[in-house]
């Protein structure tokens, strides 16, 4: 048992769970860690996810680490290019000698006593069960539900005589060559999927039942690539950073504070992008405002583009029954397809569904409060990487693990092993805990924690506010409590015939 105890124990070698990997090692290099992955590779949703055209939908210099410059001319990269990025990078710091590959976590118990986790995993295919120790717990798997996707129940869909698939269990025998393409979704995925497709197939209908706001950014950054050629990398790659980081914040908040005038505005830049017959109102004016829901990216007017040349087309309506031959809709039109793309969204699960008991009690995470943005009301020694809503995941998660750091190092100078927020203001309003009416949600939000209305319990989505509270602001707050526990008589004599031996 002994050579499966370690400091920290990190779940998840994707880009949270590298970054943790690199913070740990530098900022507390006298705790152990190790990182526990349930795949065979690095990368998380970047190794998951193999549909056509996979990319990011935020740019790659506030999705790059910010102590690894990206290099690459791409600002909005492919898939390939960032899972080969983060294969570089835990190379380049020894991280990927700290992964444990195949190794799917299932339970967590803490002991009070002891002051640790014993976390309960399953190895490779046969999924034998082993058991882990740590000090403290670092979950870096992402909220989403990665075995499966979403996809509504749709009437007739047995009837369907040709191929069905949801992005998420894209495989290479996929054939849409020549074929008529229907994308049923207007989200991140959809929005790539259809240019991409567009290039080899008859024709992409990307089938909407309500509109999304999209916007198109140039695929690559022009004053990043022109810092890049007269400045050293890594001042070039910081400045375009803050550069990105406040013109998105800028126009998030422009976006919620004047929705109408942001309305207009998106409306605009969407009249000199598509087709001149294209009805605008009906495709692409969304019931909601700005920013209540996540914003698309098109890199270049790639969809505007396929949509120009008619390989593309969007219709908006709603299905009534699949067909042998495809889609029969609520308006009576009928859409004939040789592959249905199911592009309809991602199932929101907590800790990858990581069951916890705390002194022998089983947590229900819906019943307690966000802390900081990372750890949970009563939970002791347990923290969460998220991204923001509105930005980069990046950008945050790489807050959080710099903010572990600190609690860690805090803890060895104080001679602390506990560290358990606390809510003992009753006057705390609750509120949900992602500020998004998007459809995946509104699905799994009861499942997760409250955030407050005031700090520490309220979660930001804003980097700059962040910045300040989580690197300058105090680890012992008052809400926070630390606390030692006395290590139990047996242990204290295994650890003295330990060091005696």
């Amino acid at each position: 048992m002994a050579s499966n105890h370690f400091d920290v124990l990190v779940v998840g070698a994707g880009i949270s769970g590298i970054g943790a990997g690199y913070h740990l090692q530098t900022t507390c290099p006298d705790r152990s860690y190790a990182i526990l992955e349930a795949r065979d590779d690095i990368g998380g949703t970047w190794d998951l996810f193999r549909y056509p055209g996979i990319r990011s939908d935020s740019d790659m210099y506030t999705l790059g680490y910010s102590f690894k410059p990206w290099t690459h001319p791409k600002a909005i990269a492919d898939g390939s290019s960032i899972l080969a990025y983060l294969r570089d990078t835990a190379t380049e710091h020894g991280i990927d000698r700290k992964i444990r590959f195949g190794h799917t976590v299932k339970r967590a118990s803490w002991s009070s006593e002891e002051a640790r986790w014993t976390v309960e995993v399953e190895r490779g295919e046969r999924k034998e069960v082993a058991q882990f120790t740590c000090s403290f717990l670092f979950m870096c798997s992402g909220y989403y539900d990665y075995a499966e996707g979403y996809t509504p129940a749709f009437p007739g869909i047995e009837r369907f005589r040709g191929r069905i698939v949801h992005p998420q269990k894209w495989t290479e025998d996929v054939d849409y060559v020549g074929k008529r393409v229907v994308v049923i979704g207007s989200g991140a995925t959809a929005v790539t999927l259809v240019p991409e497709m567009a290039k080899k197939a008859a024709h992409v209908t990307m089938l909407q039942r309500s509109p999304t706001y999209i916007v198109s950014l140039p695929g690559e950054d022009r004053i990043a690539n022109w810092l890049r050629r007269r400045l050293p990398g890594r001042v070039a790659y910081g400045i375009t950073r803050w550069k990105n980081v406040l013109l998105g914040l800028w126009f998030y908040r422009f976006c919620r504070r004047n929705p109408t005038r942001a309305r207009a505005m998106i409306t605009r830049w969407l009249a000199n992008e598509l087709p001149p017959d294209c009805d605008v109102s009906t495709h692409f004016n969304p019931r909601y405002n700005p920013w209540e829901q996540r914003v698309c990216v098109v890199p270049d007017s790639d969809l505007f583009e396929a949509m120009r040349q008619r390989r593309a087309s969007v219709v908006t309506d709603q299905i009534e029954t699949f067909t042998e031959t495809g889609l029969r809709l609520r308006s009576g039109t009928e859409i004939e397809a040789d592959l249905i793309v199911t592009a309809t969204g991602l199932n929101l699960r907590l800790l990858g569904g990581l069951e916890v008991t705390v002194d022998g009690a089983r947590v229900d995470f819906a019943k307690t409060y966000n802390y900081k943005g990372m750890m949970f009301s009563d939970v002791p020694n347990l923290a969460l990487a998220v991204g923001y809503t509105n930005a980069s995941w990046t950008l945050k998660a790489e807050l959080i693990c710099r903010y572990v750091c600190r609690l860690l190092n805090h803890m060895t100078r104080t001679g602390m092993r506990q560290c358990t927020p606390r809510l003992r203001d009753a006057s705390v309003e609750e509120t949900p805990f992602l500020d998004l009416t998007s459809g995946y949600v509104q699905r799994g939000i009861h499942m997760f924690p409250k955030q407050g209305a005031k700090i520490p319990w309220k979660l930001h989505q804003n980097y700059a506010r962040d910045l300040v509270m989580l690197q300058r602001g105090k680890v012992d707050d008052g809400v926070m409590e630390f606390s030692n526990p006395t290590i139990p008589a047996a242990r204290r004599d295994e650890a003295g015939m330990a060091a005696a031996g």
